[in-house]
């Protein structure tokens, strides 16, 4: 009798366990190896006819949540054949991969229709894995993808207000407005900041990358084709968008330091990721992280100042005339997170998003006593000497990201019905200096005024595959906001704070546009090898008007050892609210001198007396054509070519002074002048048409025996080179203004600001618990024009960082790693002025600022630990 009741109590504990292990959610762990039993990383685990799916760890490990069981899992990498497994039960399965000569591994990126694989899609597309993104040894995403992309590039700015905070990146040579930043497939907002400063990208407005924590990203998918037909405005050089993390078996907490050789720009970072999960299938993905980051200072030390002619006691006392520059003193925190809950087999609920804080601190030029003859002991610790200061520019970042959403079936087809809110703000605060005019009563830090971007976007997508026919189509609705906020009276009245006057009540300003577009796609797989495609979409903007875009693809199979593809499609990028509206007062080196500059926005009366007309859509016509082979099981390589026309592209002009360009005065011109108190005045027009010509290439070869270990090679290169068609685009009341409104030094900013070459090489070993990685990254020349004199030009040119990178696993749970970040200490040519003080600003700059390669902090030192619980 005992026994009888020992074994109900086992089946009933048995049923209670089986019920409960139901109601927390349906948890899919498991391992995949190769067939020597080699662990596979970086392998995509997909549950079949869904977006559901996570990559494989280090350890082959994977953790998946899905929807209920029975579930069907594709597992997919490169180099091996792709595998379906039916699971019938939750339990730890282990899934051994087969070798095959074929490109397998999927991607969501550029298929509105269905997933596909890298051999299926017409167009290119990298998948960087996080592991390849941290193993640059570099802190943030937008530098991570500079050393791993060679189409990608982005480098901290220094002197040039927030957008020291922000580093403005771009995809292909285009500029940061020409690339759609996705996450999760949703549309991310733009950044609060126009780039108005004398670096690359000025004028452009780009999307905020140091918002998104790394820790919180599974991989990144790049799009190199133009896909305005598929996504919208901003998509004319392609599309990034970072997938977030999912199903992680373990916490983890990483944690890193690191510190330059000279000493300074020490930064400490750390972060949690955890998955947690709850009834049949759902889970919330959490990453927390917080960092902190010194400045570094790589100043000039001329000895005398040429910008002001002063060579005196003060100047010798003081060789680097008191500057601070290179990175800015920053402090950040974020919380992002990434869930689904399935409602039943045909609904999904989910929900992403994040908040990012960072508060940041960089410099602005040195003001000694014969430029500010006197403080007023505002500045001056009492019983010590006037000795000049140097105002700071302080930064108060927040970028906000929420989308929800649904996906379901709507009669045979795949459903996706979703809303996101997005907002990028930036206060300003000018510390450590004065306003003169108002002598001893000015206060000494000011609140200078506030941007702020935000959007709604709801979006409606279906699609459905017919045999060898995928339909898909949507609509998408958004509304835009541009907000900007006055500073206190005392930074702006009278001339202004030292630096930075601030944001006056006739800057303050709070717009908004609306657009609606719908869209639809077509693939028809004539054959098992030949794909024909297409794309159209049509949008209409509350303020300028219509666009419509189109797009045809085709790729054919070499049997299963490459794929031969091309596309044409034409585009477009909408004026950003920004660039319609922003209008502000600067300190710059305007007219040879330190001044007041102003900037006029595209709607003000000033500028519209001018003949200046109001902005309109650039529009973009893209050709791209290439091959991917794998030449045997671990050797792949890719050739792209692509061509981009932009024509009506949106520039800041050059300085709109008094005088034309032949010198003669311009009355109107002068008037506007006088009015505001300012040497020369800049606005926003369509002026310039361009072309950008280029290659992409890219080599991978792994697996190879050496040392008892596997070896890892790869190869990537990009060449282009943008040139002006045409001419200048100039009003014609302006129309002596031609080399004023788009002169040299504004073009080299396109053509030449960024590396016309850059090539990747390096190297992953991996043996037992020893992982190393050596990556050698070519930045070739770039070239700084002078406005008006080509024998002032300066090329600098091109240099290679060494990078490397080391891991041990200390135990199951812990590892370590350790960088260095160019290893030979290379910094970019010094500058050499001949002649014009503007190229260096009197001595202050030793390396170039304007055009740049890759920043100049110098060698890196970085350590860190992961651990996993």
């Amino acid at each position: 009798m005992n026994t009888l009741m020992k074994a109900k109590n086992k089946i009933f504990v048995f049923i209670l366990l089986m019920s409960f292990t139901s109601m927390i959610g349906q948890t899919i762990k498991g391992k995949v190896t190769d067939e020597s039993g080699v662990p596979l990383a970086l392998v995509n685990v997909l549950e079949k006819e869904t977006v559901n799916g996570v990559s494989t760890n280090e350890q082959g490990e994977f953790v998946l949540n899905v929807k209920k069981m029975p579930a069907t899992l594709v597992f997919s990498s490169v180099g091996f054949t792709t595998l379906e497994k039916t699971l019938y039960n939750v339990s730890f399965v282990t899934i051994v991969l087969k070798e095959d000569n074929v490109l397998e591994e999927v991607v969501l990126t550029g298929n509105r229709a269905k997933p596909r694989t890298i051999l299926d899609s017409a167009v290119p597309i990298d998948n960087v894995s996080v592991r390849e993104l941290q193993a640059t040894g570099q802190t943030n995403i937008d530098q991570m993808l500079t050393y791993t992309v060679p189409s990608y590039n982005s480098s901290n700015q220094t002197i040039s207000d927030a957008t020291a905070h922000f580093d403005p990146a771009d995809l292909r040579g285009l500029g940061p407005s020409r690339t759609l930043v996705l996450v999760n497939g949703k549309r991310k907002n733009q950044s609060a900041l126009v780039y108005v400063n004398d670096t690359p990208g000025k004028g452009e407005v780009g999307v905020d990358m140091k918002s998104i924590p790394t820790a919180a990203i599974e991989r990144v998918e790049i799009l190199r084709d133009g896909a305005s037909a598929q996504y919208g405005s901003d998509a004319v050089a392609g599309v990034v968008n970072i997938i977030l993390k999912k199903g992680v078996e373990f916490t983890q907490v990483n944690v890193n330091s690191g510190v330059t050789k000279e000493g300074d720009g020490f930064n400490i970072d750390g972060d949690v990721n955890h998955t947690f999960t709850f009834g049949e299938g759902g889970f919330v993905n959490a990453t927390l992280g917080l960092s902190y980051q010194e400045k570094t200072d790589r100043a000039g030390e001329p000895g005398k100042d040429d910008l002001f002619g002063v060579d005196n006691q003060w100047t010798r006392d003081n060789p680097d005339l008191g500057m601070i520059i290179g990175q800015p003193e920053m402090k950040k925190g974020d919380l992002f997170v990434n869930a689904e809950y399935p409602l039943n087999e045909n609904t999904t609920l989910y929900g992403f998003g994040g908040f990012n804080m960072r508060q940041g601190k960089s410099f602005a030029l040195y003001r000694p006593p014969y430029w500010i003859t006197d403080d007023f002991g505002l500045l001056t610790p009492p019983g010590e000497t006037y000795d000049g200061f140097q105002p700071t520019f302080e930064t108060d970042i927040q970028d906000i990201l929420f989308t929800a959403g649904s996906r379901f079936k709507l009669g045979g087809f795949n459903a996706d019905l979703s809303g996101s809110y997005g907002r990028n703000s930036v206060d300003y605060t000018i510390g450590n200096t004065i306003n003169v005019s108002l002598g001893a009563n000015s206060p000494t830090s000011f609140d200078a005024g506030a941007y702020a971007f935000s959007n709604i976007v709801g979006n409606f997508d279906m699609s459905r595959s017919f045999g060898d026919v995928s339909l898909g189509f949507g609509v998408e609705a958004r509304q835009e906001r541009f907000e900007v906020t006055a500073g206190e009276e005392a930074s702006y009245i009278d001339g202004g704070a030292q630096s930075f006057p601030g944001l006056q009540p006739g800057n303050a300003l709070n717009e908004t546009r609306t657009n609606v577009g719908g869209y639809g796609t077509l693939d028809w797989d004539v054959s098992e090898d030949f794909l024909i495609g297409g794309a159209v979409r049509y949008e209409n903007y509350s303020d300028f008007g219509d666009n419509f875009s189109w797009k045809v693809n085709s790729r054919y199979k070499l049997g299963e050892a490459g794929v031969l593809r091309a596309s044409y499609s034409t585009g477009f990028r909408a004026p950003s609210l920004h660039q319609v509206y922003l209008s502000n007062v600067q300190t710059l080196v305007s007219g040879g001198t330190i001044s007041n500059q102003g900037t006029f926005n595209n709607v003000s009366p000033v500028i519209r007396d001018l003949g200046v007309d109001p902005l309109f859509a650039e529009t973009s016509k893209n050709v791209s054509a290439g091959i991917t082979v794998k030449a045997s099981n671990d050797f792949t390589i890719s050739l792209d070519y692509y061509n981009v026309k932009v024509d009506d592209r949106v520039v800041f002009s050059g300085e709109i002074g008094g005088t034309d360009d032949d010198g003669n005065p311009n009355a109107d011109v002068q008037q506007i002048l006088d009015d505001n108190s300012v040497t020369s005045i800049k606005f926003f027009i369509n002026a310039a048409d361009t072309k950008t010509e280029g290659f992409d290439y890219t080599m991978r070869y792994k697996n190879i025996d050496f040392a008892a270990g596997k070896l890892g090679l790869n190869l990537a290169l990009n060449i282009n080179k943008t040139k002006l068609e045409g001419e200048v685009k100039t009003p014609t009341k302006l129309a002596n203004y031609k080399n004023a409104i788009f002169n040299r030094k504004e073009q080299s900013r396109i053509i030449s600001a960024r590396p016309n070459t850059k090539l990747l090489f390096g190297a992953d070993y991996k043996y037992k618990k020893f992982t190393a990685f050596l990556n050698n990254t070519y930045f070739g020349e770039v070239t700084w024009q002078h406005a008006t004199d080509p024998n002032k030009d300066q090329t600098f040119t091109g240099k290679i960082i060494t990078d490397i990178s080391l891991g041990y696993e200390l135990s199951d749970m812990i590892s370590f790693n350790a960088q260095v970040n160019n290893l030979f200490d290379v910094y970019p040519d010094e500058i050499d002025t001949k002649g014009d003080v503007v190229t260096d600003l009197g001595g202050r700059f030793k390396y170039p600022w304007e055009v740049n390669q890759f920043g100049f902090n110098g060698m890196t030192f970085k350590a860190g630990l992961t651990f996993k619980f």
